[in-house]
């Protein structure tokens, strides 16, 4: 079976990455060995094999849902790292430019 032919280059400027030209001859060569192994494993005979997304048997517990008492507002809130105006959740910017005052 002939090797696939990966432009990495053209990978990793689809993913926007940027990629050093010593590492682009390494990371060429590990994803040709995953495609390899991934045609490789399409060439398994899998008649009789059950399709599953899990190796174990996974089954769902649900309980009843049924109203309650709610948490005490302020004891929740004294969990919160940081607050603003008394009752918003204060959290660490993530985008540039979208700071809050």
């Amino acid at each position: 079976m002939e090797k696939p032919q990966i432009d990495i280059k053209y990978v990793a400027a689809l993913a926007r990455l940027e990629i050093r030209s010593e590492q682009a001859e390494r990371l060429q060569n590990d994803l040709q060995n995953i495609v390899e192994y991934i045609n490789e494993l399409g060439e398994l005979d899998l008649t009789g094999v059950e399709p599953t997304a899990h190796a174990a048997a996974l089954s769902n517990v649900w309980r009843e849902d049924e109203a309650g008492t709610p948490f005490d507002r302020d004891r929740m809130l004294a969990n919160a790292p940081a607050l603003m105006n008394g009752d918003l959740i204060r959290v660490p910017q993530v985008l540039p430019g979208e700071g809050m005052n």
